[in-house]
């Protein structure tokens, strides 16, 4: 939306929000104690109560909307991907609500009740975020809040610029036409090219125009000086698409400052970002440490297993590469006989190797030797998922036989993967495997890992051994 309009609808959001987390509470309440579905009997607390929560909901709730991005304009934003950040948000706000009410000894407070209070109010934002939206689209399309650009250059990276405004209507972009020193006063694909950049003073008072978009090469440079020169002095904002674009990897690039000087990151890496990097360790932190300790039992077993089938130490601890090319002990049940010279670090485990023990042999195709990893994941070295860390010996091969090879050491390596989900585990090609890490590196979400953690469970026994 247009930014003199922004600050108006964030206010209003903002208010939205608040009704609709208080709602949530009040109609999570009714449901619980004052409807016909439960027994009134079990009321422990007054409403007042329960009403004091809101001084504690509201400010969480703003903030972690805040901080997963739910006030940026919506013209640039999916629906589908803001409703991933509500529900996200809003699955940590209940969970520090929980832990509020828990270290506060404050007991008391029915689950059901906080419970149908997640689901409203995940249902009650989403909703609202959709009537908002349809309400600008329609707006738009009655030609209210809709912004009017101007394209400086009207060459490949002009008319890229133009197909992706033309192609999203949610957008609320309307070209008024290119300029370009190069090309006629002629429609180009239908946009009127209304002349060279010396006309530009004469093309901005002839038109309403809210923004001009420069898409000059940087050769161009001096002109690209002279247009928005021309545009400050007519008052209207410029933003410039810089012709190095195909150099930026990934679905979109991220920006960093150094006191005052713009850096623009080749290769935007979500979990760079604090909040994504603070989620996903939590995750980590969470998950490992319920598995550990459920599977207590099991690990216990297979200790003694291990012992009682083949002399030698239970755990068998390699150095694997991780974040940041530091090497680390990856922990394994060790599944190979303690009285063969080791070989394990310039030599794939074949399927048919004589090193392994007869359990040993089972607990690799069931992928069982890989659980001592969540000790990894718990001491940081590892995460859940992520891609698959390597030996050093074939770190250094592979760096010179694949392409961007290096590139899965920006995040820390995991239990499993894309690649291992998508069947490129073992003794299988290392350029797709590569190609599988790098696209989870660049989109990752939580909701990719959620989908790739259960995604394992049937994958778990394809080409392991």
């Amino acid at each position: 939306m247009i930014k003199s309009n922004q600050h108006f609808f964030n206010a209003l959001l903002v208010l939205f929000d608040v009704l609709i987390v208080s709602g949530s509470l009040l109609l999570a309440w009714y449901f619980r104690f004052a409807s016909p579905f439960f027994n009134d009997s079990v009321r422990s607390l007054r409403f007042g109560s329960y009403l004091s929560l809101l001084t504690v909901l509201v400010p969480v709730y703003l903030i972690l909307f805040l901080g997963f991005g739910l006030y940026k304009p919506y013209r640039k934003q999916r629906f589908m991907k803001e409703c991933q950040e509500v529900i996200l948000a809003n699955t940590l706000g209940i969970l520090f609500i929980l832990a509020f009410l828990y270290t506060t000894k404050s007991v008391d407070f029915s689950r059901y009740m906080l419970g149908m209070f997640y689901i409203i109010s995940i249902f009650g934002m989403s909703l609202e975020r959709g009537i908002i939206r349809k309400v600008l689209r329609s707006m738009r399309e009655h030609g209210f809040n809709i912004k009017h650009i101007i394209i400086v250059g009207a060459g490949a990276l002009g008319q890229a610029f133009a197909n992706k405004a033309l192609g999203d209507r949610q957008l609320g972009y309307e070209i008024c036409g290119y300029v370009d020193d190069y090309y006629p006063k002629q429609d180009k694909d239908g946009i009127p090219i209304l002349g060279t950049t010396r006309e530009m003073n004469d093309i901005l008072e002839k038109n309403r125009v809210d923004e001009v978009v420069i898409a000059l090469p940087n050769t161009s440079y001096r002109r690209i000086d002279e247009v928005i020169d021309k545009c400050e002095y007519q008052g209207i904002k410029t933003q410039i698409i810089p012709d190095y674009f195909n150099l930026i990897q990934g679905s979109r690039p991220s920006f960093d400052e150094l006191d005052g000087i713009p850096l623009i990151n080749t290769r935007y890496i979500p979990l760079d970002e604090p909040l994504n990097k603070f989620v996903k360790r939590l995750t980590d932190i969470i998950v490992s440490f319920i598995i550990l300790v459920l599977l207590s039992p099991l690990l216990v077993v297979i200790s003694i297993l291990v012992k009682v089938t083949s002399p030698g130490p239970v755990i068998y601890k390699q150095v694997r590469v991780g974040m940041n090319r530091r090497e680390f002990n990856i922990y394994k049940f060790r599944s190979m006989r303690n009285d063969v010279p080791e070989v394990g670090n310039t030599v794939w485990t074949t399927e048919n190797d004589p090193r392994k023990t007869k359990f040993g042999s089972f607990i690799r195709k069931t992928s069982i030797d890989e659980l001592p990893q969540f000790v990894n994941v718990l001491k940081g070295d590892m995460s859940v998922v992520g891609p698959r860390p390597e030996r050093p010996y074939y770190v250094h091969k592979f760096k010179d036989e694949v392409p961007k090879y290096m590139i899965k050491h920006h995040v820390r390596p995991g239990l499993t993967g894309w690649a291992q989900v998508n069947g490129w585990r073992g003794d299988t090609s290392i350029v797709e495997r590569i190609k599988c890490d790098i696209e989870y590196i660049e989109k990752w979400t939580p909701w990719l890992d959620i989908k790739i953690f259960f995604m394992t469970f049937p994958a778990m026994f394809k080409n392991a051994y």
